[in-house]
């Protein structure tokens, strides 16, 4: 096999944007480890995860000693298990042999490895020194670090939601326009500035507007840009290093805790900052995202105004109390005895028409079609609430069963009843067996 360009190698695994330890300190080796590794065949993604696990769970051994030597070989050792676990990604994206199942398997071996390093380090120390303080900064790590994964996932999830009906609402906007289906597209901000990094989000706005038969352009993170306009400025003196904005992230919140201090002696110190700088900028990270949100809200209430309800944080009122129950004085409704209701003098009136043309008698109700015909209107004037938009949603089983609801029965047939075996019948005289 020739050799490979180190140039080329790292255009093509390398990611755009990275947190800064990973660009600054790993990826230098990592892309000439994936040179010589992309060699051999034998040497595969997953491989890799595996060998990166037990690297990392041999750093926690050494943790779990606490003294000064063994702290550092654990220090190092973790460094290497977290080059490995960058080069499996490098690798398969080189060779074009990635799997869905390589990608679960490399954050599930991730959560093990920080899971077992913290008990480890922080169990080393307490023994050490008899300080209960480490086993609680050990639970520290452990919930930030899954605090920090899911919550990413949980915000990505909610921006793709968001990204979907934007995207629905349009097409459907572009349909009715008479655009044709190969021309009907979306643009959001973000992807343009995805595909070019350095470049302003006015500039590329004002670009697209320009162009024929282009679609607008969709920004749902103009209210955070409109209110710190220094962010762009910062963003764009990081990207040309190819560092994130994001500067404290859960890679460096961990190689901060299992590397630097280690290898300053002051574990309790590094892991206290590095917790409170994390917690900081989830906090940033949160506030993005409800900005975000109210740019999606306005966005929809100027794509679709019908389908944003006007009558937001308020109770419908069909749901006020009494509206379902009977009062005195009421003539002509369901549920009162009277022959009929028409629907006069009713907050409802404009259903009158269709009941005046049903009149739902006393005697009509105990019919089956009659009573079908009710719960269908009951149906379509109260409709059930809609489905939760989030794709992942599962409604909770209701704790208790519902009880059936009162129904006339007296136009069913009446079912000859039949006697319990072994009890004896009162016509014939004579026992069931």
């Amino acid at each position: 096999m020739q050799k490979l360009s180190l140039r080329a190698v790292q255009k093509l695994t390398c990611k755009k944007r990275d947190a800064w330890w990973t660009v600054l300190l790993v990826d230098p080796v990592a892309t000439r480890l994936v040179c010589l590794f992309a060699r051999f065949d034998w040497i595969t993604p997953n491989r890799v995860t595996w060998a990166a696990l037990f690297v990392g769970l041999g750093s926690a051994g050494f943790f779990l000693k606490g003294d000064y030597e063994s702290l550092a070989i654990g220090a190092g050792l973790y460094h290497i298990s977290f080059i490995l676990d960058c080069i499996d990604g490098k690798l398969a994206r080189l060779k074009g042999n990635g799997s869905v199942f390589g990608g679960w398997l490399d954050y599930v071996f991730d959560r093990i490895r920080v899971l077992f390093c913290a008990l480890a380090l922080m169990g080393g120390q307490f023994f050490r020194t008899d300080e209960p303080v480490f086993l609680l900064a050990a639970l520290v790590v452990v919930f930030l670090d899954m605090l920090r994964y899911v919550d990413a996932l949980q915000i990505y999830k909610m921006r793709m939601s968001m990204r979907s009906k934007i995207e629905a609402v349009t097409l459907a906007r572009q349909a009715e326009a008479g655009v044709k289906e190969e021309d009907q597209k979306v643009v959001f901000m973000e992807d343009l500035l995805r595909e070019n990094p350095l470049a302003e989000g006015e500039t590329l706005k004002a670009a697209a507007a320009t162009r024929p038969g282009q679609p607008e352009v969709i920004d749902l993170h103009q209210q955070f840009r409109e209110s710190f306009p220094w962010y762009a400025r910062f963003r764009h003196a990081l990207l040309r290093t190819r560092i994130r904005p994001h500067l404290i992230s859960g890679i460096e919140f961990q190689m901060f805790i299992f590397i630097v201090g280690p290898l300053i002696g002051h574990v309790l110190v590094t892991t206290a900052v590095s917790a409170i700088l994390l917690g900081a900028f989830e906090l940033v990270i949160m506030f993005k995202f409800w900005l975000s949100t109210r740019d999606f809200t306005r966005t929809m209430e100027r794509l679709a105004p019908d389908s944003v309800p006007t009558r937001a944080g308020s109770i419908s009122p069909h749901l006020q109390a009494g509206r379902h129950r009977r009062r005195e004085g009421d003539q002509g409704r369901p549920d009162t005895g009277a022959d009929t209701w028409t629907g006069q003098d009713d907050p409802y009136s404009h259903d009158a028409p269709y009941l005046q043309e049903h009149q739902y008698s006393q005697e009509t109700r105990t019919e089956p079609d009659g009573w079908n015909a009710q719960v269908t209107w009951m149906d379509q004037r109260f409709p059930a609430p809609e489905p939760d938009d989030d794709p992942g949603f599962q409604p909770y089983p209701h704790p208790y069963p519902a009880e059936p609801e009162a129904q006339d029965t007296a136009w069913l047939p009446r079912v000859p009843t039949q006697p319990h075996p072994g009890h004896h019948h009162a016509d014939s005289g004579q026992s069931w067996s």
